[in-house]
């Protein structure tokens, strides 16, 4: 095809350079979170779809106080490129978060400094994947995560879980059953706690278990704990990453407990892959950005963060508390995974509704859910919602809720009525009064 000759549609136009694009962007697509940023960030709409932290609740006077600090000492450094690790001081103050995680045996030269967990997520995939490699993953799983490994082509298997997290006969049969098939498998990603989206939290027997298959196997563990330091009850269990140092590369991200916005996070590895993390950064990047690092560590050189990320911990309770209650006043009939931390619960519905189907009329109820089927490689999760509770306020909650329920019980009636047919139908929308957005 030459320059001028027309190819697939992509949106509303033709791509006249679709012949020569790689065929790994095949595996490129935009995900169904990402489509619905435009719609659930409408002032009327309540949004429960996205899992952007509450960041209004940080305290700006101690951000700012760390940005004139940072200028005032280390402007000049900032300003300037930077190694491909990130700079030493940063990685200092990421030991004290592991610590808190019971990792207690790194130091800062284990450490490599990303531009936020979806870049470490995209560096160890680019480490590590053919085309055709298989990646096991728990069934749901991190949509971020799926399309990075899709973007590789690899292949990525669901792994089940229940209440206690990864299921390790699952693991095994999985494992039994591929390498029977001749298939290649390169590593195990998880989110142990308080995952996303499905909201359970590995026990740590269960991480002991895993970790014990995974070296057996000699499968590297992806362990990915954005959430693992916002729990309402009692601590998370400690990092898979604890118990071992060379099976795991542990992953961890400020967005949550500080700021998405300055898009800072890390990956700690074992020597051999950490070499090869560093000059994978630097081919891609050069370096993390030597701003916001610094900005980072002189916020959490003044600030009580631990106290800040404890405030965090009682903002989000609040709103899981919030999300409890409006199911079971408005959807009593249906189940949901109620997390112990985090910013998700993990919503089941009746096997006759469908979450993507039903989200176009839920949008023209103002109320907007992330459908099930982003989180898994193969097409299901029809019947399961991830609900946010993170951003919105408790009373957005509760009415973001209610207007949910009022989809889900409206159709149901249709279904009863008419039959399946009746799921597209614009008539018999039931009806909301004006909303308050206030």
């Amino acid at each position: 095809m030459t320059s001028g000759e027309r190819g697939p549609q992509t949106g509303r136009t033709f791509d006249p350079w679709y012949s020569s694009y790689a065929e790994r962007t095949a595996g490129l697509a935009a995900s169904e979170v990402r489509a619905l940023f435009a719609v659930a960030s409408r002032p009327e709409v309540v949004s429960l779809a996205g899992g952007m932290p509450y960041v209004k609740a940080l305290p700006e006077e101690l951000i700012d106080s760390a940005f004139r600090a940072m200028m005032r000492e280390h402007g000049s450094e900032a300003l300037q490129y930077g190694g491909g690790q990130g700079i030493p001081e940063v990685r200092e103050q990421i030991l004290q978060i592991m610590a808190l995680e019971g990792i207690v045996d790194a130091s800062p030269d284990d450490i490599v400094t990303t531009t936020g967990s979806q870049h470490a997520l995209d560096l160890v995939a680019k480490l590590f994947l053919d085309p055709g490699d298989v990646v096991l993953a728990e069934s749901p799983s991190y949509v971020g995560a799926i399309g990075t490994f899709r973007s590789y082509q690899a292949q990525i298997v669901h792994v089940d879980l229940d209440d206690d997290g990864l299921i390790p006969e699952a693991l095994e049969q999985s494992i039994a059953r591929l390498r029977a098939e001749g298939k290649t498998l390169k590593f195990l990603y998880t989110i142990p706690n308080f995952n996303n989206p499905a909201a359970v939290t590995m026990s740590l027997e269960r991480r002991a278990r895993v970790l014990e298959i995974c070296k057996r196997e000699h499968i590297l563990i992806l362990e990915d704990n954005p959430y693992g330091l916002l729990y309402f009850g009692e601590p998370a269990p400690p990092a898979i990453r604890s118990l071992d140092a060379e099976h795991v590369i542990y992953l961890g991200s400020f967005s949550k407990i500080l700021s998405p916005g300055l898009r800072v996070g890390w990956a700690l590895a074992p020597h051999a892959i950490r070499e090869k993390l560093i000059l994978a950064v630097e081919s891609s990047i050069l370096s993390p950005s030597t701003f916001n690092q610094w900005v980072v560590t002189e916020y959490l050189r003044q600030s009580d963060w631990q106290q800040q990320i404890a405030g965090f911990r009682a903002v989000y309770k609040e709103r899981r508390d919030a999300m409890d209650q409006a199911l079971r006043e408005h959807l009593p009939q249906l189940s949901w995974t109620s997390p112990d931390g985090g910013f998700f619960t993990w919503l089941r519905l009746t096997p006759e509704l469908d979450s993507k189907e039903m989200l176009p009329r839920a949008v023209t109820e103002l109320v907007a859910y992330t459908p099930g089927t982003a989180f898994y490689a193969d097409g299901r999760g029809q019947q399961e919602i991830r609900l946010s509770f993170c951003y919105p306020t408790p009373d957005r909650i509760r009415l973001g809720v209610r207007r949910l329920a009022n989809v889900i019980n409206g159709e149901l009636e249709l279904l009863e009525t008419f039959g399946t047919a009746a799921r597209s139908r614009g008539e018999d929308r039931v009806t909301m009064p004006p909303p308050d957005i206030s």
